[in-house]
């Protein structure tokens, strides 16, 4: 997380550094993508905090998307924008899936304030829109609503899934619960039926998410689930989820077969898709293994490069292609407790130090990490 350009070290901080990494994409020509640097430990804001960052998702950016901070280049016109820069193009973007303990409170936040946190307590960031970039020792906060407690039961490794990945899949399963009512009401002698694209992270949660959803709203016969596994091992994953019909996406096959596998294990076309893994290919799948009325849920960050080109597509047949956001605070926090409480069981993760961000990287490039990656700052736990 680089540091925000007003932020500077206060007297009792001058003297401190911390460890800043950024790494760009592999596959490039230089055979060291990774870059460390001593930054100054920043200033804690008068009405915010500073978090000891102790876990954070990795993920990176593929080369080309981003021009160099301060360069000239411009964003390829098919790439989404994205506006996290670290030192190099394509450096690793979170700050948005961080947990950790909070270092110091500002001098202006009170005790009894209300606000319920005190120093040394574990938290996970909401991921705002002014949280800084990259990763870093420390990440400072300026509004208190954005930092969540965390339960001691809780793993801060799992935590660290909960702000973007969890927290999106939710909120598409809550999209997708309004469909149902909808799907419902002018059908009440159909089923529904649900397909979720993918056994990435995002798609292993909202499979988890919609399983516990759906079976506490009533609706629990009513609503069938599919999961398309794009990879082999995605079956063993998926396999774990009780009530969840499963589907291969090979690509060894002619697109039409994929097709006809899918109707097929889905007992006929699909009233909901959700792809959190979308591409123009897979987009155009999912359109065809829809219903008339259907709706495709895609995430909001690539719905602005795709919706021109496939929303024409998609009235043709009166379906909808409709974008997802990142939900709010007050589920982030509702996520915390359901997982904590056990009652959603999160994905498989693997946690890796810090210091072997390169290589994790790497294996996250060709698919090698199944579940998600999380790399460990400190090791408090």
């Amino acid at each position: 997380m680089l540091l925000q350009p007003n932020s500077v070290p206060n007297s009792t901080d001058s003297h401190r550094y911390c460890r800043q990494v950024s790494i760009e994409s592999p596959g490039t020509e230089a055979s060291n993508f990774v870059f460390n640097c001593e930054v100054p430990v920043p200033d804690v804001p008068p009405q915010g905090a500073r978090i000891k960052v102790v876990c954070a998702g990795a993920c990176y950016r593929n080369r080309n998307r981003l021009p160099s901070a301060g360069s000239q280049a411009t964003i390829p016109e098919e790439e989404p924008s994205q506006t996290n820069y670290g030192i190099r193009d394509s450096a690793l973007f979170p700050g948005y899936e961080v947990s950790g303990v909070i270092d110091e409170l500002g001098s202006e936040v009170s005790i009894g304030s209300g606000c319920g946190l005190t120093e040394g307590q574990r938290v996970v960031l909401y991921p705002h829109d002014a949280i800084p970039h990259g990763y870093s020792d420390y990440v400072v906060v300026s509004d208190l609503q954005f930092v969540i407690p965390v339960p001691d039961n809780l793993p801060l490794s799992v935590a660290a899934m909960l702000p973007t990945g969890a927290l999106l899949g939710k909120n598409a399963v809550l999209a997708a619960h309004d469909n149902v009512l909808r799907l419902l009401e002018e059908r009440p002698d159909q089923d529904v039926k649900i397909l979720v694209v993918g056994t990435g992270g995002l798609a292993l949660w909202a499979i988890r998410i919609a399983a516990h959803h759906f079976g506490h709203s009533g609706h629990r016969d009513r609503v069938k689930v599919t999961v398309a596994c794009m990879r082999d091992e995605g079956f063993a994953v998926a396999k774990s989820i009780h009530n969840v019909n499963l589907v291969q996406w090979s690509e060894d096959l002619y697109e039409n077969q994929i097709i006809e596998r899918t109707t097929n294990a889905c007992n006929g076309l699909v009233d909901i898709v959700i792809d959190f893994g979308t591409t123009a290919r897979t987009l155009n799948r999912s359109l065809q293994c829809l219903n008339r009325k259907g709706v495709v849920l895609v995430n909001q960050e690539v719905a602005e490069r795709l919706l021109p080109r496939f929303s024409p597509i998609a009235e043709q047949k009166e379906q909808k292609i409709q974008a997802v956001a990142k939900g709010d605070v007050e589920q982030l926090k509702e996520l915390v407790e359901l997982v904590s409480s056990g009652e959603i069981v999160p994905p498989p993760h693997t946690v890796f130090p810090a210091d072997q961000a390169c290589s994790v990287v790497q294996k996250l490039s060709k698919s090698e990490i199944p579940g998600r990656a999380i790399l460990r700052f400190h090791d408090i736990e």
